[in-house]
């Protein structure tokens, strides 16, 4: 399958999740919803939120754990954000920035934009309250940050290093650094179950069209060579 294809085929992909996703958000506001929830909050999916939130139980060390390990995917953010900065200095112009970081750049604000817009709807709340209060627990923002960028990272990495065995390292990290935040928030009991599937689905969505993107800028520069 030549590039193009790809391209195709991962936009395709890209849309068909993000869809998915939208789905998935008016299936917990019309599926099961019942005040099961903190203070009788409605939850969606509320058989199968709450058995699994009583089968796991609280782990609030996980939950400050995961919780600060969340400034890893923020640090690999800065790190991108200070290579196109270098890049726009030494160059002079935004044209002349790689067309990946820039179109990074713009992905992550995508990113940030979904996190705060759910942050303002609340879709769902925790299930239980965090210092006393109630907060937002659709999706999962931390697991909408942790699989938004650190799949990223393994993209650029494997563009811009040529040393196969720091590639396949920089992967394996991020690989298990992303599915140890994911379950930890599973069972740290401090979401509902939906909130975690709904922060996977539109994370990967997301970085399907970004990547896709890329490899269409890619083509483009390169004339429509393979």
């Amino acid at each position: 399958m030549n590039m193009k294809a790809k391209g195709r085929k991962g936009i395709t992909i890209g849309i068909a999740l993000i869809l998915a996703f939208i789905l998935w958000t008016v299936l917990i506001q019309t599926v099961d919803v019942q005040p099961a929830g903190v203070n009788g909050t409605k939850v969606g999916f509320a058989g199968v939120n709450t058995w699994f939130h009583q089968l796991t139980g609280v782990h609030m060390g996980i939950y400050t754990a995961t919780d600060w390990l969340g400034l890893v995917p923020i640090v690999v953010c800065i790190g991108f954000g200070l290579l196109g900065l270098i890049q726009l200095i030494r160059r002079r112009s935004l044209l002349k920035v790689d067309p990946d970081i820039i179109l990074l750049g713009i992905y992550y604000i995508l990113v940030i934009i979904c996190y705060l817009v759910f942050e303002m709807i609340p879709i769902n709340y925790r299930p239980i309250l965090i210092e006393g209060a109630m907060e937002a627990s659709y999706p999962s923002s931390t697991t909408l940050l942790v699989l938004s960028v650190m799949p990223t990272l393994i993209f650029q990495i494997n563009r811009r290093v040529g040393h196969a065995g720091v590639r396949t390292a920089v992967t394996v990290c991020a690989v298990l650094f992303s599915a140890f935040m994911v379950i930890g928030r599973l069972v740290a009991g401090v979401h509902w179950l939906t909130d975690i599937i709904g922060a996977v689905l539109l994370s990967a969505g997301l970085y399907m069209l970004y990547r896709s993107t890329v490899m269409a800028a890619d083509q483009k520069n390169n004339g429509g060579k393979q």
